[in-house]
């Protein structure tokens, strides 16, 4: 025991000399507090730093060599805090090296953070999260890891898993030494684990009378509760949503006059671990309703035609949302400011005021600046990086000297989403007013989309029946299609090297090449240009096309049992907008030649010979529909007249005692097309800034087709019948020689004769929803019902007589493919003489283009 006391006892004064060695000759911080002393810094040595420059540490630390310094005092505090907040250090020491004299030598002595390495996540973590994760954290290899950005990280993930509704979620970060740098790195881990979601067990209303509880529980789109019946409504709480929700409960009493409806509690609490429940009490107030409306400052109308447009009546309900619509931006254009807008009144203001409210009953005084007209001074486009300026300034309706008129803007960023070259999204019109000389600058915004579009697809090309005269079928079996198609083609640059790139560009006119084969039973070849505006002054288009298409049953040339059909065609045709009845309107007009060259070809009336079909087409549309892809609104109506000469009546010619090749060798008939299509916007939602809004669309549309002749004797020609059922699109059936028509839940052309036939008529119905609206990738579903039928005499003919059927699909918009699509129908009605569809058997159908068939 005497030993070891003696022991410590010795190890214990060492310590305290060695202590007291360091007070005498490093640390400033023991230095001697009762004799302050000036001294001139001599040096300052900086060591322990890897990663940051020593010259910006002396900087940030507020000292350099030279300068005076009193120790003790503040001023060493002050350093190692301005470099304590850079957040880059975990130590800093001011170290004394010696005095000699006046002169001080000094140490700034750091040990800097360790650096990210690199970063994982673990745990309840999906790529999709992950990915998503990374855009808001943002980390970067060599980042400095401090306490605060741990932090951070720890509460952006677990606010993200909140957001989708895992209120219990729990995060924790790792933090690992790198043991293959060499100097200090980690490795960051961000473990998640989520819980399970917090779902709406149950929401209660409570003070409300004028709605019924599920009335108002149906408004909280985004807060509604779990029901095991509804696999589309998940239920999850998340409080941003639910606060986003609350308005619309009151917007819903707005409509119906209870100006005074206020939402006075809501509730959230846990009724389980991961169910709440939501209480919600509601002051309903009193009904209101509009009384008189009193104008002042209007010179231009009389109060008269102002009440006639605002359509408000004394005693009508009081509705604040129909008030603002009425005054101010109704979607149909028809209202107080649209009135005075389109005739130039651009300054035009109007301030609606509360002037009486009496019992129920509120009047309004409608105070108006009119204003002078606004006459357009200069227009321009930003954005266009590729269209050529003449190819948006012909779109454009607002010309420099007109009025301004809102209806002429509306109608420009139609056009110009028409031209599918620009997001329909992104096209906006800046109005730049210049009240001192009453003009205004117009600029148009766009942003260019790819419009240009590849086909590269196979199909089932299906039986054919090009050797049925001799008995023979053939299975065409996997058809290729390889095509492309430049929707904004520049012919005048084809020429010019610098134009490539890759193609010559940016003129608006569409160049098609497409190409189809599977081999020696089926090729076919295409060819189309179309200049839009013929000349470059007026919107007169141009189209020339060509084509040829060869079946056979696989036998060459020189065999005889060859089977074959051989097809030359082409066209010229000329289109314009039509300023009657309404600009809306085009005429386009076409002449056409095909040739059709048939041996021991079994699928006509005749299967050898040669035929000639010389025709005119007119084509007279009314196309208002505000988009290509997706449209919302609008309408599109079309007749389709296609004429032959009627060589028999100018032959003297006994048609009952010629054969078929005699009889249709100048091929004569009339065709007339119906369609009428509409689409209406079912929701109105309105999206958050910088997302699109989602809404519900119908589309409806009917459709009728009719092959006449001219001559009893010769009846309906062979070619140009209507082929019904299927998707429209089978294969190696894409011809002139016939029509498909489109009719999902029933096989391709089952549903008209062998032959085709020369009656047709379609009506469908489509419930649209858009799923991404990005013109990069426009996706939406829809749900379908339709009808038609096909007859071969005009005496059978009955347009109520139909086939029924309905399913659901999906469309894809690509621009580099196209507009792709599946659905899945079931056919509800019988076929005479098969049996083995229709009768609600369903069947898949895919489909490329916007359009099934022509009606």
């Amino acid at each position: 025991m005497k030993k070891l006391l003696t022991a410590i006892t010795l190890f214990y004064f060492a310590m305290l000399q060695n202590s007291l060695a360091q007070v005498a000759d490093d640390s400033l911080l023991l230095y001697n507090l009762k004799n302050p002393k000036k001294y001139r810094i001599a040096k300052i040595n900086i060591v322990g730093t890897e990663f940051n420059d020593k010259n910006v540490i002396s900087l940030l630390s507020g000292i350099s060599e030279g300068d005076e310094i009193t120790i003790p005092s503040d001023k060493i505090s002050d350093i190692i805090k301005n470099l304590w907040k850079q957040s880059v250090f975990e130590d800093v020491q001011i170290l004394q090296d010696k005095i000699e004299g006046d002169k001080i030598y000094l140490t700034i002595k750091v040990v800097e953070r360790p650096r990210l390495s690199k970063f994982a996540f673990k745990g309840d973590v999906k790529k999709n999260e992950a990915d998503d994760i990374r855009n808001k954290i943002r980390l970067l290899k060599e980042r400095v890891i401090t306490d605060y950005l741990v932090g951070s990280i720890k509460n952006t993930v677990s606010d993200f898993y909140v957001d989708k509704g895992y209120y219990h979620n729990k995060v924790d970060i790792e933090l690992i030494p790198d043991k293959s740098a060499k100097i200090p790195h980690v490795i960051l881990n961000i473990k998640v684990t989520k819980n399970k979601k917090v779902r709406i067990q149950n929401v209660f209303i409570h003070g409300n009378t004028v709605f019924k509880s599920w009335q108002l529980r149906n408004k909280l789109e985004d807060s509604k509760q779990k029901r095991w019946w509804n696999p589309f409504n998940s239920g999850k709480y998340i409080a941003d949503n639910f606060e986003k929700d609350l308005p619309k409960i009151t917007s819903k009493y707005l409509k119906k006059g209870y100006r005074d409806a206020r939402v006075v509690k809501d509730t959230v609490y846990f009724v389980s671990p991961n169910r709440v429940s939501i209480d919600i009490t509601i002051d309903e107030g009193k009904k209101y309703y509009f009384g008189k409306f009193n104008w002042y400052g209007n010179s231009k109308y009389r109060n008269g035609q102002l009440d006639t447009i605002l359509g408000i009546q004394p005693g009508d309900i009081y509705d604040q949302t129909k008030l603002e619509q009425k005054l101010y931006m109704n979607p149909t254009g028809y209202d107080i400011s649209s009135l005075y807008m389109d005739d130039g009144y651009l300054f035009f203001q109007l301030n609606p005021q509360e002037s009486n409210i009496h019992g129920d009953t509120i009047d309004y005084d409608i105070m108006m600046f009119e204003g002078k007209q606004a006459t357009i001074n200069k227009v321009t486009v930003k954005g266009n990086d590729k269209t050529n300026d003449h190819v948006i300034y012909r779109q454009i309706r607002t010309r420099p000297g007109q009025l301004f008129r809102r209806s002429d803007v509306i109608r420009t960023v139609r056009e110009l989403s028409q031209l599918g070259y620009f997001d329909p999204e992104k096209i906006n019109p800046v109005p730049q007013p210049n009240p001192a000389d009453g003009t205004v600058d117009i600029e148009y915004t766009v942003e260019e989309k790819p419009s240009d579009q590849i086909e590269l697809s196979g199909g089932w090309g299906g039986m054919n029946n090009f050797g049925q005269s001799a008995g023979m079928r053939t299975n065409l079996g996997l058809i290729g299609t390889l095509g492309v198609k430049f929707n904004n083609f520049s012919a005048r640059n084809f020429f010019k090297k610098s134009a490539w790139r890759p193609l010559p560009s940016g003129d608006g006119q569409q160049l098609t090449v497409r190409g189809q084969t599977n081999g020696v039973y089926y090729q076919s070849y295409n060819l189309s240009f179309t200049e839009p505006w013929l000349g470059g002054k007026k919107p007169q288009s141009l189209t020339v096309s060509a084509f040829h298409s060869l079946f056979t049953n696989g036998l060459s040339k020189d065999n005889a049992s060859r089977s074959s059909m051989s097809i030359w065609g082409g066209s010229i045709g000329t289109g314009r907008q039509l300023k009657w009845p309404d600009n809306y309107f085009n005429l386009y007009t076409s002449l056409n030649y095909n040739y059709y060259e048939l041996n021991k070809y079994g699928a006509f009336i005749f299967p050898n010979g040669y035929a000639n079909d010389v025709n005119l087409s007119i084509n007279f549309t009314r196309n208002s529909v505000d988009g290509p892809i997706y449209p919302k609104s609008g309408s599109n109506f079309a007749f389709d007249v296609k004429l032959t000469p009627p060589y028999s009546l100018f032959q003297n010619k006994n048609y009952a005692t010629l054969s078929s090749e005699e009889k249709y060798r100048f091929t004569e008939y009339q065709k007339y097309k119906v369609t009428a299509e509409w689409f209406t916007q079912l929701t109105n939602k309105r999206a958050a800034e910088g997302k699109d809004a989602r809404n519900l669309v119908l589309r409806t549309k009917v459709g009728w087709g009719f092959l006449g002749y001219y001559n009893s004797q010769l009846g309906v020609s062979p070619f140009e019948r209507f082929y019904l059922g299927g998707s429209g699109i089978s294969g190696f059936q894409n011809f002139v020689a016939r029509e498909i028509i489109g009719l999902r839940g029933y096989p391709d052309n089952s549903l008209s004769g062998q032959y085709g036939s020369p009656i047709v008529s379609r009506y469908t119905m489509e419930l649209r929803y858009p799923i991404s609206l990005n013109p990069q990738a426009t996706i939406f579903v829809l749900g379908f019902a339709e009808a038609g039928n096909a007859w071969n005499t005009f005496k059978s003919f009955n347009p109520f007589q139909v086939k029924r059927s309905a399913g659901i699909g999906l469309r894809v918009f690509l621009p580099m493919f196209g507009l792709l699509g599946i659905d899945y129908g079931w056919g509800f009605d019988n076929v005479p003489g098969n049996p083995g569809i229709g009768n609600g058997k369903g069947q898949f159908h895919f489909t490329i283009g916007g359009s099934l068939g022509e009606l």
